[in-house]
């Protein structure tokens, strides 16, 4: 087991890779009822809930309650699979937000407000309100996966961004760092090990904290394992362990691809937006000047402008909500494959001591060392530990790409519904006015 986590990690139960499904492989799985849901199939259909409410089978009336139908199914879903999901059982509740911009003589830097409540013993008081930034936030995923070597750690959204491209300080940018922050601490708080780390209890509670202090020491403790790792090859990564790299490896491939396709696209809107904006100015100063088109031709306009609105928002949301979540599994991935590499050198390490102890004793018939017997308990832990986090980072990641798909459909079908209305109520339009030109052609 890791050091300083509590026992209870066992390794049993996990399920084989091989049975964990690709969440954009071409496969679809059928949609079932979830475990709250009955369904009695005979001359009639009859859907309910174990409680007796009965649910509506026919067909949605709206695009929107498909949505909230999709949701009910992930609620029900998340509670019976992932136990810290529910709020009874979680005792630390972590909290970014409020960004503040500090302009000194030496640099401008924006810090965060993470508030924190518990009931754990090891805080002293009940509820934290201190102010971080982003360095912070590093320092504390450094002393995790110096402290927690055989557990994954989530990723940070990157530190470095491009000067001229995307400005750091615009609101923009603040407020997706924020979210990711956001994420970042909550998904550490609901770790089973990781969130009783004493590095996150002084992250959460400490006014000031003293970066420099152990950064030193960190540094020899990796250059250690390098050098204890670095005399030896390994055999073989066991059969498990090479299906989740040979996954990783594909699913980075995917959201990649995916990654660059949606840049393309977020890039085309902009300039389909610049371009429908312009085109709609045309119709509204074609009205001015044509006194007998003047309404369908403002009709025109006010249609094409509720389009670029509606364009505006969807551009918005792609690259807001849906880009960050692809960025942020993208360096969940780098972050599992160190995870990996740190694990094959343990594994070395093990198989380079067990190999020199046998030498010895074939030569001078000495006991096997204790040291051997340590490495391979290291082992043990390491494996215990990266397969329940495996199964932890999938079971968030199907969740995730689950919301993710469905937010992006139901936003995709409100911005097909505004462009359609709009373009509906202009038709209504010329209608009228044909009404009304025969009326007075009549008269």
């Amino acid at each position: 087991m890791s050091v300083g986590a509590p026992r209870g990690l066992a390794s049993s139960g996990q399920k084989p890779i091989a049975e964990i499904l690709h969440p954009l492989s071409a496969a679809e799985e059928p949609l079932s009822p979830g475990p709250d849901v009955t369904v009695t199939v005979g001359g009639d259909k009859e859907v309910g809930l174990t409680n007796g409410t009965p649910v509506e089978t026919s067909s949605p009336a709206s695009a929107s309650s498909l949505f909230n139908r999709l949701q009910l199914d992930d609620d029900l879903e998340a509670d019976v699979r992932d136990p810290y999901a529910s709020t009874e059982t979680r005792d630390l509740f972590v909290t970014v937000d409020d960004p503040k911009k500090h302009v000194s003589t030496m640099e401008t830097y924006i810090t965060y407000r993470v508030s924190t409540k518990t009931t754990r013993i090891e805080f002293d008081l009940p509820e934290y309100c201190v102010r971080r930034r982003y360095q912070d936030f590093d320092w504390l995923r450094i002393k995790l996966e110096d402290s927690q070597p055989t557990h994954l750690i989530p990723p940070l959204p990157e530190k470095f961004v491009m000067k001229g491209v995307v400005d750091r300080f615009s609101e923009e940018f603040v407020e997706t760092r924020m979210k990711a922050l956001d994420k970042f601490l909550k998904r550490v708080a609901d770790h089973p090990v990781l969130s009783f780390n004493p590095h996150l209890n002084t992250f959460l509670s400490a006014k000031d904290l003293n970066k420099r202090q152990g950064l030193a020491l960190l540094t020899k403790v990796g250059e250690s394992v390098k050098h204890v790792a670095g005399g030896y090859k390994l055999r073989a990564r066991p059969a498990e362990f090479c299906a989740m790299g040979e996954y990783l490896d594909t699913f980075t491939q995917k959201l990649g691809t995916i990654d660059r396709i949606a840049q393309r696209i977020l890039k085309e809107q902009s300039e389909y937006l610049t371009e429908l904006r312009e085109y709609g100015t045309v119709y509204s100063s074609w009205a001015g000047s044509e006194e007998e088109l003047q309404r369908p031709l403002e009709g025109v306009a006010s249609s094409v402008t509720t389009c670029c609105g509606a364009l505006d928002v969807q551009s918005e949301n792609m690259g807001q909500d849906f880009l960050p979540v692809l960025r942020e599994y993208i360096l969940y991935i780098e972050s599992m494959k160190n995870v990996l590499r740190k694990r094959d050198q343990c594994q070395a390490e093990y198989e380079g001591r067990l190999e020199a102890a046998i030498l010895r004793k074939q030569e001078d018939r000495t006991p096997m060392p204790v040291e051997v017997e340590k490495c391979q308990d290291k082992v043990e832990c390491f494996n215990a530990d990266l397969k329940a986090d495996w199964e932890r980072w999938q079971s968030n990641k199907r969740q995730d790409f689950k919301q993710l798909l469905t937010g992006m459909a139901d936003k995709n079908i409100n911005y097909y519904e505004k462009c359609q209305a709009a373009w509906e109520s202009l038709i209504t339009l010329l209608q009228d006015k044909q009404t009304e030109d025969k009326t007075s052609e009549t008269n």
